[in-house]
């Protein structure tokens, strides 16, 4: 931009804040007032940053702002104005634009602003402007806490924030052009850090426990001081080079050597003896051209073997959404006295420094005190400082803060967040892929730390070692991670480079679970089973039936009339409206009764109709349904069927990860990467294998040979790339490099050669990805799989059978014609589904919906004459049994639930109660303390009461209003039950204080076990179940909630004195109240807690 299309403030402003005189500086009387202003006008900028590109060409930071800070630091409020301003200046473009921009006119913007700030790194470099600023930083950290103000701390947080903006500035590769061992403007901006002293303080703040709130800014400086470094490179920098990188270096060089030779060698073979202008015309015999002739070639021979179809086309245009993800800049060494300096830190961070920086970053990235993708660089600062102690000494204990079992879990939740992040936000995929590719390294750097500490001389770090494999290796979400990385690879996104990272940890993780396996016969590992929720089939529910007018059901009545008066003969008393046995409440089987009778009606079917009323109004006496005729009712589907459903779905959601454990197989976890995903990955790394260090083409070659010898699946590897790549390998001059490809390519081929002479079809397998089924087919046979797969066919004898079979049992009332069928067919092996397909192929049905699935509790099934007649010969059989209701189960042939089992009892008049035909039960000893002679009385049943004593009364206790509660709850239980006609454990809730306080008396807990009251069996407050024995009769509640009415004034039971009482009541069986040993007297509960208790029966003799 030029200087005199400035806006004339802006130049005014810039103008009034002084002038450079040789290396002196002079500032105007208005300097400050300027300064603020140049930082009030960034603020109010427009989109395109006019003003930071304005003051970016005016070079107002190198020719202004520099000097001023260099040449005047004793001025306080000058110096904390220009570095605020300097701060403003220096921010990342990306963050002044949000993102990078699409448009043209907005991305030139974007690469203006960054020249400008390219620029202002080059004047950074300079030991003397960071030299004043680690004096003022070292002079703010001097004072005290105590002594330091709130200015005091935003000047050292922006003093962090110029050093991080200048450190974050992009080199200009262009520009600098440098090589390896050359000093770039970042290497020379890190020697002015060094020279003035700036890593020492950052050190010192890393470490300080009095300066923690800076740690994650010194953490995200030291990333950016290290981005270009190799930490194995730089860990090994002054020191002799090992003899294996000496081995590799000698090693690529003879491959470059093959290759030139090869070289020479073919053009030595093209150049002939002699010129020919003329080089002659071939028909190449076997290669068709264009038409059906074979293809002319006029060139020589020696360019024949690359020829193809394709020379002289134009190639095709990759969308770009479709090109791979660009590479990362390939690192450039810095200078040899720059990585000695580094080297130097990177020894006393990890000495003093490391293990409290990185607790004191993980405790604020979990309490979610810093900001968002923080923890990236505590990712990075992981695998850096990791990598770098490897390289060194290995000393574990330098790093033993991130090896642990909680740092393979955070990098594991950050990774699949990442991963998820990566699927969901197409747009941002790119960098969500970066953020995973940095959790990646930092997985493998722990991986490798933990199979280092294997090979320690401490017996404790081998022990430790051992403890986080066994965490790791049996936790199901370590192993399916790789997995699911492989199968979600996108290489649109996700660079070469990190598939390369993915293939080298799968491939540590593979040999160390390998390792750890081997000597181990029973490997236990935890498992997840998800269960998936079953999705609604679509067209399931019927159309809804259109409402009838009321005109049209005027005109019904009068045809029904004469059915109805037909009716008059006594009708049928089996029918049963209402399901004792269901969960659904009675007021909805109701309604559906009442549904019921209307579609009798409609549907002119009065005589139904009519013994549906009759029988509901008598079983539900005195007032159902309403004299007069019915208005239109809407539809009920199945009762409780939406209510079913949700609970199922309640219950699977609950249920939805079942965790168990199961025995290890290591070739079974490895079947899991025998998949046509994992293998493409592989393939795509191995296409580069020229590109690739020669630990990558291992473990590339490492796992597809773990896929093709150890489990058995070569074919896998018939593809027409992976033999693509296979041809150029082995005609490759430097071949002898690459031995073990080389080795495993010549045995896939043989394989494939061996299986195709027996089977054909494989050169057609070549064009496709294959399946493991598909796999097993190739080699096994097309027909293996067949019997797996499909259905057996339908006879013609059988295909008669099923006809005979539906229409004997299609018109059966009530039956199941599927179930009936299948019951009786005489080929074995099909399923229901199976015979309603073939009865809709054979036109015996119109659709498979003719035959629902039996819902439970929800279809009314009726009894025919001979299972009444079975029913009452059994009752008359085991009368005198102690088990009535038991026995006729065992020998009941239709399946009837007991609830209608007891139904039809009593509707036969084979029984006057319930309880005579439940199982009786002997009576137990009665509470401890008690003499078996107080045992003895009348049966409960019986409801004589005239024997039985008035009860002691608690009235001089001041428990008058607490007794009368306990007689209201008895009366309410009574008329609830002979309302209901159910039995079930009530619960007596004390909600006023009186009746809490009358709880925790001795006394009164006496009464209570005397009355039948059963304690709670536990110290929580619950609801009980209902008991499977019986509960208190209806008479037995009345009975003894009138002795209290009765009952003669006394204290006897506040004393303590027991009266001579016939125990007609117990103590829940199942968990029999004991005395507290805690307490002085027989209380079961400590004092201030509220109770719930529940009336049960007497076990019966």
């Amino acid at each position: 931009m030029d200087l005199y299309m400035m806006n004339c403030e802006l130049l005014a402003t810039c103008s009034a804040l002084g002038y450079l005189e040789g290396d002196v500086y002079h500032k105007e009387p208005d300097c400050l007032e300027s300064v603020k202003d140049l930082i009030r006008y960034l603020r109010y900028e427009d989109e395109t940053r006019d003003v930071r590109q304005q003051l970016g060409a005016a070079q107002i930071l190198q020719n202004d702002l520099l000097p001023l800070i260099a040449q005047y630091p004793q001025d306080k409020l000058l110096f904390d104005a220009v570095v605020r301003l300097m701060v403003n200046l220096t921010q990342p473009a990306l963050l002044c634009f949000g993102k990078v921009p699409h448009d043209p006119g907005s991305r030139h913007c974007f690469l203006q602003v960054v020249s400008y700030l390219q620029a202002y790194k080059e004047a950074f470099a300079s030991e003397k402007v960071f030299g004043v600023l680690s004096e003022k930083l070292y002079d703010l950290l001097q004072l005290d806490w105590e002594q330091r103000q709130e200015e005091d701390n935003l000047l050292v947080e922006r003093i962090l924030l110029l050093v991080r903006n200048v450190l974050h500035i992009p080199a200009d590769p262009e520009e600098e052009k440098s090589v390896d061992d050359d000093a770039s403007t970042h290497d020379r901006v890190l020697w002015a850090i060094h020279v003035s002293g700036m890593d020492d303080l950052l050190k010192f703040l890393a470490s300080s426990s009095a300066e923690q709130q800076w740690g994650l800014h010194v953490l995200e400086i030291i990333s950016l001081m290290f981005r270009d470094q190799d930490p194995e490179q730089l860990a090994a920098t002054g020191q002799a080079r090992p003899a294996k990188e000496q081995v590799a270096d000698v090693r690529d060089l003879e491959v470059l050597r093959q290759r030139e030779l090869a070289e020479r060698k073919s053009r030595a073979f093209q150049r002939g003896s002699r010129h020919s202008r003329f080089g002659g015309s071939y028909v190449v015999q076997g290669l068709k051209s264009i038409g059906d002739r074979d293809l002319v070639f006029h060139k020589g021979l020696h360019n024949l073997k690359e020829h193809s179809h394709d020379l002289g086309k134009e190639p095709r245009r990759v969308p770009k959404r479709r090109q791979p993800a660009r590479e990362a800049e390939p690192r450039r060494r810095s200078a040899l006295n720059v990585r000695l300096f580094l080297r130097e830190f990177c020894g006393d961070f990890l000495e003093s420094c490391y293990n409290p920086l990185m607790r004191l970053v993980k405790d604020q990235l979990l309490r979610e005190k810093s900001q968002q993708h923080d923890e990236t660089y505590y990712l990075w600062a992981m695998a850096f400082f990791m990598a770098f102690n490897r390289g060194r000494r290995f000393r574990p204990e330098l790093v033993s803060e991130t090896v642990s079992v909680r740092a393979f879990h955070f990098i594991e939740q950050n990774l699949t967040a990442y991963y998820e992040a990566m699927l969901l936000d197409k747009k941002e995929a790119t960098s969500w892929a970066r953020r995973m590719h940095l959790a990646l390294k930092a997985y493998r750097e722990l991986l490798t730390t933990v199979q280092e500490m294997d090979r320690s001389p401490d017996e404790a770090v081998r022990e430790c070692s051992k403890i986080i494999k066994n965490n790791i290796f049996y936790l199901m979400e370590y192993r399916e991670l790789f997995l699911a990385l492989f199968r979600k690879f996108q290489e649109t996104h996700q660079p070469r480079c990190f598939l390369r990272d993915l293939v080298e940890t799968t491939h540590l993780f593979l040999k160390m679970l390998e390792a750890f396996c081997r000597g181990r016969n029973n490997l236990v590992v935890q498992s997840k089973r998800v269960r998936r929720k079953k999705q609604p089939r679509a067209g399931r529910a019927a159309p809804p039936a259109q409402p009838r007018t009321p005109q049209e059901l005027e005109e019904l009545w009068p045809s029904l009339a004469e059915q109805l008066g037909v009716c008059a003969q006594p009708l049928p008393e089996d029918v049963v409206p209402f399901d004792a046995a269901s969960e659904t409440p009675v007021e909805e089987q109701r309604a559906e009764a009442m549904v019921r009778i209307q579609d009798s009606l409609l549907g002119r079917r009065a005589p139904a109709a009519l013994t549906l009323l009759r029988s509901a109004r008598y079983r539900r006496r005195p007032r159902w349904g309403s004299p007069g005729r019915c208005a239109h009712l809407p539809s009920v589907e199945e009762p409780g069927e939406e209510e079913e459903e949700e609970e199922e779905e309640v219950e699977e959601e609950l249920a939805s990860v079942q965790v168990s454990e199961k025995e290890f197989n290591f070739l079974d976890y490895l079947k899991r990467f025998a998949s046509a995903s994992v293998v493409k990955a592989y393939v795509l790394l191995l296409r580069g294998y020229r590109q690739n260090s020669t630990h990558t083409n291992h473990c590339v070659a490492k796992m597809l040979h773990r896929i093709a010898y150890d489990l058995k699946m070569e074919a896998l590897l018939f593809q027409l790339s992976v033999f693509c790549i296979f041809n150029r390998l082995l005609s490759d001059p430097s071949a002898s490099a690459y031995k073990e490809l080389v080795t495993f390519a010549k045995y896939v081929l043989g394989k494939f050669f061996a299986l195709a002479a027996t089977n054909k079809k494989v050169y057609v397998e070549l064009l496709f990805w294959k399946s493991t089924a598909t796999v097993r087919e190739m080699t096994e046979g097309y027909s293996s799989l067949s019997g797996a797969r499909r259905a057996p066919k339908w006879t013609l004898q059988e295909e008669e059978e099923l006809r005979e079979l539906y229409l004997k049992y299609k018109g059966v009332e009530g039956a199941d014609v599927v179930g009936s069928i299948l019951a009786r067919l005489r080929a074995p092996g099909r399923t229901r589904k199976q015979v309603v397909k073939q009865l809709v192929r054979l036109g015996l049905a119109e659709s498979a919906r003719d035959f629902p699935r039996e819902r439970k509790g929800t279809r009314l099934v009726l009894w025919t004459e001979e299972q009444e007649r079975e029913l009452q010969r059994l009752f008359e059989e085991f009368q005198g049994a102690d088990d009535i209701l038991g026995n006729i189960m065992k020998h009941l042939t239709a399946k009837r639930s007991k609830a209608r089992v007891v139904e039809k009892l009593l509707s036969l008049g084979l029984g006057a109660e319930r309880k005579e035909l439940y199982k009786k039960r002997k009576r137990k000893p009665g509470l401890p303390g008690m003499p078996h002679g107080s045992l003895k009385g009348p049966h409960p049943s019986e409801c004589s009461w005239g024997h039985l004593s008035p009860l002691p009364s608690l009235v001089p206790a001041g428990l008058a209003g607490s007794l009368l509660w306990l007689q209201n709850c008895l009366n309410r239980a009574a008329e609830d039950r002979e309302e209901d006609g159910t039995a079930q454990p009530v619960p007596l809730v004390p909600l006023l204080e009186e009746n809490e306080d009358a709880m925790e008396n001795q006394g009164f807990q006496k009464l209570l076990r005397k009355v039948g009251v059963r304690a709670p069996a536990n110290e929580q407050v619950i609801t009980p179940r209902q008991s499977p024995r019986g509960t208190l009769g209806n008479c037995s509640l009345r009975s003894q909630s009138g002795l209290w009415g009765a009952s003669s004034p006394g204290a006897d039971w506040l004393q303590g004195k027991t009266p001579e009482v016939p125990r007609l009541f117990s103590l829940s069986a199942e968990a029999p109240a004991q005395p507290d040993p805690s307490s002085d007297g027989e209380g079961t509960r400590p004092p201030r807690q509220r109770k719930r208790l529940r009336i049960e029966e007497e076990e019966e003799d």
